[in-house]
């Protein structure tokens, strides 16, 4: 599930300013658009996001497509057994190294514990039909992904 990605320079007063697009500016959802930090700042610190991004998506899809499976991820009965925490801990295994290098090892699990609420929220209130207000549900979905990685980016900064 990866999303195609372009990338290119744009003229900024005589200077080439990088930038790049991971998604499809015309596919309904909304694209992470990165550009370049600016003097003594990389564009490196973007890949992350692309990759969080993309397995957040992946937990949404496995929700929709297995919401049985899903369900059985967050019964309270399984937090009592050993094989319970080692399925967690193998579920968040494969995000922990883009947490890792988006916030530092030090803020990594804080940063897993304020995007799995919200993904959690989102697909539980998807699954059982909760957005009754009308709006696009995808968009919302981009909307909210993309709030809180941009928000995890701010934690680069702060001590």
């Amino acid at each position: 599930m990866n999303a195609p990605v372009s990338e290119g320079f744009v003229d900024f007063r005589g200077y080439g300013t990088w930038y790049q697009v991971a998604g499809e500016l015309g596919s309904g959802t909304i694209p992470l658009l990165a550009l370049h930090g600016g003097p003594g700042s990389t564009h490196n610190y973007f890949g992350p996001l692309e990759g969080l991004a993309a397995q957040g998506r992946a937990y949404r899809a496995f929700a929709k497509a297995n919401p049985n499976g899903y369900a059985l991820m967050f019964d309270p009965r399984a937090s009592q057994t050993a094989e319970g925490a080692a399925v967690r801990g193998a579920a968040l295994a494969p995000c922990l190294p883009g947490f890792v290098a988006l916030v530092g090892e030090d803020k990594a699990l804080a940063a897993a514990r304020v995007l799995t609420p919200f993904l959690h929220g989102f697909v539980s209130m998807e699954l059982s039909q909760a957005f009754r207000l009308g709006g696009g549900i995808d968009a919302a979905f981009e909307t909210g992904l993309d709030a809180i990685l941009s928000g995890l980016l701010t934690w680069r900064r702060s001590p």
